[in-house]
């Protein structure tokens, strides 16, 4: 196949072509890994590329599915990781000079999982230092740039992935989601990102921000690929006590395009304000659209969604701070100063405030959950705004862009993001669907049916 031809595939056609022995893993990976040499210089996507380690695997895969041992649609596929996942014998960095020579011994849940799937892990992709902000404006490696723009961010915390993926690195990436990590860098870039219930994928050997807040889940480019990734990385593990023994569906049979009868809520309160006025017009578009599928549409109201952005703050910072404390005391300098201040700040949080936080979360949990027995799904804006210029204020844009996504870490139901428009400029917009606990199968369901009703998802960067 020609490059072009190979570029524009998703996981899920890439798949079918080397089930059919139409593609080669070899192939694939090296058309993965000759794009990762064009566009690295402007993108700066990637910490580490194990181009070496890649095409090993990739030329396992190859006689392995040759000699009739396929083992399902990752077989093959090149998958780029977050530079938070433990892979062993190859660093995991965080993002940070702190953990800059680290390498582990072993592999993250997740990592093993996708391995065992037959991926092909081409590389460890940059961050926001330790996760922890939503620009992926990194002090030690360079700001992760927007393929859409490249004077613009990519979003975070995990830039690196949603660039990859958009700017056609790798065919899908693992993310981490705290306070929206997948959801916002997935937004910007103009990709799927899916933030799975809490519990549903281990979290095993991932660098830690918030022990109570974080996910991980899948970016990809379109609903299906993330369905697929989702199936081999979910499910109980023993190494994590909050991966949940939860029955894991295969979500990408759920894909049938119909969404009649399902009932969709549109927030009164809170996601509209302060949108940007293209954001609003495309993610309405959108409502609009779910509408003439067959979907019902009505208003609801979230009980106690003023509360949500304090609850988060109040868990997150001063988990993180248990994290880094002993790191935070004997090098503080060599933290970018907008994580150092953040984990600062969590020492002003008194643990009455803590546990009144966490006390807060099983209420909203309780009533949002009495809103989902009215609604199947909820339906908002992922940011309200497109890519802000790389060195705008990062605070205010942080801010703005957590608004939409980290409500819905503190209730830890799924959410995905996907593309539905580009502005006057040429930046994606983002829809948000959010669903009951462990209902990805009708997030997904929904997210297929409006992607397959428009093109946006095949609309790719320039880069």
């Amino acid at each position: 196949m020609k490059a072009d031809e190979l570029q524009a595939l998703t996981l899920a056609e890439a798949a079918r072509l080397i089930a059919g022995r139409e593609l080669s893993p070899r192939e694939l990976t090296e058309e993965c890994l000759e794009r990762i040499e064009a566009v690295e210089p402007k993108l700066n996507a990637f910490i580490t590329v194990t181009a070496d380690e890649a095409l090993e695997a990739a030329r396992r895969a190859e006689g392995a599915i040759a000699a009739g041992e396929y083992r399902g649609p990752l077989h093959g596929i090149p998958v780029g990781l977050k530079d938070l996942f433990a892979t062993r014998g190859v660093r995991t960095t965080a993002g940070s000079k702190i953990m800059a020579d680290h390498v582990p011994d072993e592999d993250a849940t997740v990592v093993r999982r996708l391995k065992e799937a037959g991926a092909v892990i081409v590389g460890k992709l940059n961050l926001h230092e330790f996760a922890f902000g939503a620009t992926s404006v990194n002090p030690h490696y360079g700001p992760v740039r927007n393929p859409w723009d490249t004077g613009r961010i990519a979003g975070g915390s995990s830039g690196g992935s949603a660039a990859a993926v958009a700017a056609g690195e790798c065919l899908a990436a693992l993310g981490t989601d705290t306070g929206g990590s997948i959801r916002i860098p997935s937004s910007l870039c103009g990709i799927v990102g899916l933030k799975p219930t809490y519990g549903r994928v281990s979290r095993y050997g991932v660098v830690p921000l918030s022990w109570a807040l974080d996910h991980v889940g899948p970016m990809c480019r379109t609903v299906e690929d993330a369905a697929l990734v989702l199936g081999a990385i979910a499910g109980a593990d023993p190494l994590d006590p909050s991966a949940a023994d939860v029955v894991v569906p295969r979500f990408e049979s759920r894909l049938d395009g119909d969404v009649k009868g399902l009932r969709l809520g549109v927030p009164r309160e809170y996601f509209f304000d302060n949108v940007d006025a293209e954001v609003e017009a495309a993610v309405r578009g959108a409502v609009a659209v779910l509408e003439e599928l067959g979907a019902s549409v009505r208003e609801v109201s979230l009980p106690h969604l003023e509360a949500t952005p304090h609850a988060v703050n109040a868990i997150m910072l001063p988990e993180a701070l248990a994290y880094h404390q002993a790191w935070l005391k004997e090098r503080p300098g060599d933290y970018g100063e907008d994580v150092r201040l953040r984990l600062e700040l969590g020492a002003t949080y008194p643990a009455v405030h803590y546990v009144q936080a966490q006390r807060t979360r099983s209420l909203i949990v309780e009533e949002w959950g009495r809103v989902f027995e009215e609604i199947d799904l909820l339906v908002t804006p992922a940011t309200p705004i497109p890519a802000a210029a790389i060195g705008e204020a990062e605070l205010t844009t942080t801010l703005a862009l957590i608004r939409f996504t980290n409500p819905f870490n503190l209730s830890g139901q799924p959410a995905v993001s996907l593309p539905c428009g580009l502005t006057k400029t040429g930046l994606p917009i983002g829809l948000q669907l959010v669903g009951r606990w462990w209902d990805e199968a009708t997030v997904l369901r929904a997210a297929h049916a409006y992607e397959r009703a428009n093109q946006w998802h095949k609309v790719r960067p320039k880069v």
